[in-house]
């Protein structure tokens, strides 16, 4: 009888402050594991032990189920997403100088109007010779991709095959790499890192399409817009965002 009085006495006994203290820091911490986009989400088969870059088991559709597909699919995200990063930069960073009132440039989609107004240079032309460039340089590549190192071989490139050697298809180094980073010891680490920013990239140009084609301005003049005014200069606001909105709003105007 006595133990049983003492076992529930005890059962009713105040914890100590220490206890308490470390039964409130107690937490419950959920985490992608690593190669997955969502935590607890098992990476397709022919994901789930490749050593890509940016790989995180992303692949809905199954277009990387082949081998050939899934290389040329890395490729073709890599070359857009560098082309996206140079975009963005283009488009940023004279806005920002012009808004600051260090240069006068024309915003990004008035730049070949603006070319063809003042320089003898015929927009076209321009474009015509651009592509013709990147087709060449997108053949060779393809031939990388198809055969590695065969575009380093000699006689395939004017003597010069030996800067286009590279580490691996779809990293060049050499020339394209001045300051050697492809040879350090972070080299898998920056190879993630630039596919992290050219994935952003890509989405941002989207974003600076999408908001010229609402509001008909540059990305930096709308978000000073919106810092000026929150309230009346947002996505809800331009009249395109929302497919529905001129009809919620006519009977308030």
């Amino acid at each position: 009888m006595a133990t049983t009085m003492l076992s529930r006495q005890a059962a009713f006994v105040k914890p100590t402050v220490g206890a308490s203290r470390r039964a409130s820091r107690a937490q419950v911490t959920v985490r992608a594991a690593a190669g997955s986009w969502l935590p607890g989400a098992k990476p397709p088969s022919h994901l789930e032990k490749s050593s890509l870059a940016g790989n995180f088991g992303f692949d809905p559709a199954n277009l990387g189920v082949d081998p050939k597909a899934l290389s040329w699919y890395q490729s073709a995200e890599l070359i857009n997403g560098r082309t996206a990063m140079t975009a963005v930069a283009g488009i940023l960073i004279p806005s920002v100088l012009t808004h600051a009132g260090l240069i006068d440039l024309p915003a990004w989609y008035e730049a070949g109007k603006v070319n063809d107004a003042n320089n003898g240079w015929d927009y076209r032309a321009l474009l015509f010779v651009q592509f013709a460039l990147s087709h060449f340089v997108e053949i060779k590549r393809f031939q990388d991709l198809k055969n590695p190192g065969s575009q380093a071989e000699p006689g395939s490139f004017f003597g010069l095959e030996a800067s286009l050697k590279g580490k691996e298809p779809n990293y060049p180094g050499g020339p394209f790499d001045p300051l050697g980073l492809s040879d350090g010891p972070q080299y898998e680490t920056y190879k993630l890192k630039e596919v992290k920013n050219a994935r952003l990239a890509m989405v941002a140009f989207l974003g600076f399409v999408s908001q010229y084609i609402a509001t008909g301005k540059d990305p930096v003049q709308n978000l000073l817009d919106h810092i000026a005014s929150p309230w009346t200069a947002n996505f809800t606001t331009n009249g395109i965002s929302l497919p529905f909105q001129s009809a919620v709003t006519a009977p308030f105007n």
